[in-house]
């Protein structure tokens, strides 16, 4: 446990829309719309992808669709769900060390677009699936029940939202942040975090540092490097999740877990504790073990339907990264990660690391 401790017409089009969100305030944007969410998985660089693992809160009848940027960089536009604010995650999936991150989003038309880029390590440009969220919350939940997230663009918080109805609030900068949830507090280790660097124009890695909880607020800390392994001042997301999924505070899904990887030399299987880490609300029991160097096979059992989602984020006080090996796959309703891997560099490495997984339904 003591590890607990430690381009082209449609950028201008997001740029433009962005400004808007900027302008408003997140309290205000949030106050008269309901719950906007959307996921994907992006196989392909123009097009409709993977319809298995896509799904949003637009009616019937739509499909995510991508279109192709400069090298590495897609625009992912999810449909009838226009609204400025919310947050992005994503995460690579590759055999290789890749991540992406997310540029920009906002309204265009009554659509959201997304554009995300992502880079080999070292910074060069590359193109490979991902797996996005995108999410917009409002409304309270009663305890222990708990949702809260951050948009910080390298200045100041941009978006957000506190399921306690409180204030978020960050500190730090050059790379390391701590962000304060209050009234989403717990007396021990509990829930989910997950954190997506956001910036427009250069390579940017971001993940938890270290987490502190408390009866009256969530403290985590976001550390964010370059293309290599220097410190970055950058935007972020950063999202806490507790007994919900990760796509909002509004009617959970049926199938849904998270768990935190936080002794990733235990070969496993294991079940992470303290167990409100290790939720799953089908009450199967979470398990992670070891599938080869610095690669971690996690199970979500009982929850694993279709259409579905899966973010995965680097935990601890270095320049570490993760990503997911190839697309999870559900069968006999188990949800199988396979694998979340985890890189030093280049290099494959054992890491701690926090996973969610989300069906629609």
């Amino acid at each position: 446990m003591r590890q607990l401790r430690r381009v082209t017409f449609h950028i201008l089009c997001v740029i433009a829309t962005l400004t808007a969100s900027v302008i408003a305030t997140a309290t205000g944007a949030q106050a008269s719309v309901p719950n906007r969410w959307g996921f994907a998985v992006v196989n392909v660089t123009s097009g409709i992808p993977d319809p298995n693992h896509q799904a949003g809160s637009w009616g019937p009848g739509f499909n995510v669709s991508v279109t192709p940027g400069g090298v590495g960089q897609t625009f992912v536009r999810f449909p009838q769900i226009a609204i400025t604010g919310g947050v992005v995650h994503v995460t690579a999936i590759s055999d290789n060390a890749y991540w992406c991150q997310a540029q920009n989003w906002g309204p265009s038309g009554t659509d959201v677009v997304v554009a995300v880029q992502c880079y080999r390590y070292g910074g060069a440009p590359v193109f490979t699936p991902y797996s996005i969220v995108f999410e917009q919350s409002t409304g309270t939940l009663p305890a222990p029940q708990a949702f809260g997230y951050v948009h910080y663009n390298g200045g100041g918080i941009t978006s957000q939202f506190n399921s306690a109805g409180a204030v978020n609030t960050v500190g730090g900068g050059g790379g390391v942040w701590t962000v304060t949830l209050p009234g989403l507090g717990s007396s021990g280790f509990a829930g989910n975090l997950q954190v997506t660097a956001v910036n427009p124009s250069q390579p940017a890695r971001c993940k938890v540092g270290a987490w502190a909880p408390g009866v009256g607020a969530q403290a985590v800390q976001v550390r964010c490097h370059n293309a290599t392994n220097v410190p970055l001042n950058t935007g972020w997301t950063l999202t806490y999740h507790r007994e919900r999924a990760i796509t909002g505070a509004a009617i959970p899904p049926k199938n849904f877990a998270y768990t935190f990887d936080n002794t990733p030399a235990n070969p496993g299987p294991y079940s992470p504790v303290p167990p409100a880490l290790n939720y799953n609300s089908q009450a199967g029991v979470n398990t992670v073990q070891n599938s080869g160097v610095g690669q971690r096979l996690v199970l979500f059992p009982r929850v694993g339907v279709l259409q579905d989602q899966v973010q995965a984020t680097a935990y601890g006080p270095g320049p570490e990264f993760c990503n997911l090996q190839t697309i999870w796959n559900t069968s006999g309703g188990n949800a199988i990660v396979r694998n979340v891997v985890c890189y030093s560099a280049a290099t494959r490495v054992a890491q701690p690391s926090l996973v969610t997984y989300t069906s629609a339904f």
